[in-house]
């Protein structure tokens, strides 16, 4: 398996003749019942599963890899619990600054992360990330599902935006195994 495929799908309301929502997860089936777009991302990751979760909720290790390429974090504040929070603040190589921060709604060390996503720019615009880690052969199938975007445009950014994240992420894991 080649170490850093990524999968793609989303959803934003498809429904069957008989008003089933069309394919996807259950996740992407909530969010077609909201109308509201969705992203999965897959990928495998040649890490095991507890080393992709912990690049996930160690700040040091988020540090090292998160943002689209080019981006340096300034700070990762993570308190990874249901009801901690979480904030990021990094800057893209055009020098803008982001921020972005939630809670975390579910904790399942080493198998899943949910929270809610919002933008420092934008906080009335809550969205729902999942992260799932699977053993996978010689690493892990990590899915990432984000939900209740605000509109199409919201979730083909954060496509680009993720997408390059994870390349970032599987780099990282695999540059330190």
């Amino acid at each position: 398996m080649s170490p850093s495929r990524t999968f793609a799908s989303t959803s934003a309301g498809g429904r069957t003749a008989s008003g089933m929502p069309t394919g996807g997860t259950v996740a992407d089936a909530s969010a077609a019942a909201a109308g509201k777009p969705s992203l999965m991302l897959r990928r495998h990751i040649k890490a095991p599963p507890a080393k992709v979760y912990d690049a996930w909720t160690r700040p040091e290790q988020l540090a090292k890899w998160w943002g689209p390429e080019g981006s340096e974090v300034g700070t990762a504040e993570l308190d990874v619990r249901v009801g901690g929070r979480f904030r990021i603040r990094f800057a893209t190589p055009d020098g803008e600054r982001h921020g972005v921060g939630g809670a975390y709604r579910e904790v399942v060390a080493g198998e899943r992360l949910v929270f809610d996503w919002a933008w420092q720019s934008t906080p009335e615009r809550v969205s729902l990330v999942t992260l799932r880690f699977a053993p996978d052969d010689d690493g892990t199938l990590f899915t990432l599902i984000h939900e209740q975007f605000f509109d199409e445009q919201a979730r083909t950014g954060h496509e680009r935006g993720w997408t390059s994240s994870l390349d970032r992420l599987a780099a990282h894991l695999e540059a330190a195994s």
